[in-house]
């Protein structure tokens, strides 16, 4: 008897094609390696005006085109829950501090973020550069928005308009461009 093949509608799917054999490992082993990549990536600090910028919203949306939907959220969630524990796994270490603190709407956002741009993703709604642009313009606004909506609860709207929102929109825009970028490589690779 043939097995039935799976269609690839991610890039992890093309990568490391998924088998009734091979599921669960597949599922767990990238799940792992996307917390990892988004530790990393929340310690990564390049210089720029007129902040200082992580790489952390550029690996959400990057691991959310590259995973969908469900891999990618349950990927987001694993690293939540890590750096809920204690893990160092947020820029500002771990615990659940970071769940009550400043970053507490921007992690919230990762989340929901996760779940819009991998779903799309998944139906093929990032065929061309534009489109692609615009579904992770929509990733990025989710987690900027979350983020402000929260720090103004704790700081108000004016002031977290500005140090939570408009101070990172140059930083967002370029890591918009480099996502959308990213995956139009990994697309005509593939």
């Amino acid at each position: 008897m043939i097995a039935a093949q799976t269609v690839a509608r991610t890039f992890a799917d093309r990568l490391w094609t998924r088998t009734p054999a091979n599921a669960r490992v597949r599922f767990v082993a990238l799940a792992l390696l996307g917390t990892v990549l988004l530790a990393i990536s929340a310690h990564v600090q390049v210089p720029f005006w007129p902040v200082k910028m992580s790489m952390q919203s550029f690996m959400v949306l990057a691991l959310a085109t590259a995973y969908g939907s469900c891999l990618g959220l349950v990927t987001v969630v694993a690293y939540l829950l890590e750096g809920a524990v204690g893990l160092p796994v947020f820029q500002s270490g771990g615990g659940l501090t970071a769940f009550s603190g400043p970053t507490a709407g921007y992690l919230a956002g990762f989340v929901l973020a996760t779940w819009v741009v991998g779903s799309l993703s998944e139906r093929s709604a990032m065929r061309s550069m534009l489109s692609a642009f615009g579904v992770l313009l929509l990733g990025d606004a989710i987690i900027m928005v979350l983020g402000t909506a929260w720090l103004a609860t704790l700081i108000g709207f004016e002031k977290a308009l500005f140090a939570g929102f408009l101070i990172f929109l140059p930083a967002e825009a370029l890591k918009v461009t480099l996502a959308t970028a990213l995956t139009r490589v990994t697309a005509r690779a593939l």
